[in-house]
């Protein structure tokens, strides 16, 4: 049998896992073996992350309507119960946005669900 020479797969492995480590800094992006453990670990991190990025921009979204609604004598709870007795369907997203942007139409929007 003849003998099986691999440098070229190797060689090729080696070059994806350098390519998706651009950018690292030092031994990271050019260590193959330094390279390896930190894409893994990226690709470990970002998973995690964007189920997380989620999680905050609720609680952003949250924050922003509870600080909206605290001068107008309401608590963040009560005022979403409101808008479900109501049947006034938006989402917390669209309301931060209101809130933020545009107080007044915000102000409008609590005094229709009071």
């Amino acid at each position: 049998m003849s003998r099986v020479k691999r440098g070229v797969q190797t060689h090729k492995r080696h070059k994806k896992v350098i390519k998706q480590a651009k950018g690292f800094r030092a031994g990271r992006s050019r260590v193959f073996k330094w390279a390896k453990q930190a894409v893994m670990k990226s690709g470990i991190n970002s998973y995690r992350d964007r189920r997380r990025k989620k999680r905050t921009f609720r609680q952003l979204w949250t924050v922003r309507i509870s600080a909206a609604v605290k001068p107008l004598g309401l608590n963040y709870s009560r005022f979403i119960n409101m808008l479900f007795k109501k049947n006034v369907v938006i989402n917390r997203k669209m309301l931060s946005e209101i809130a933020f942007q545009h107080p007044e139409a915000f102000e409008a929007l609590v005094k229709d669900v009071q």
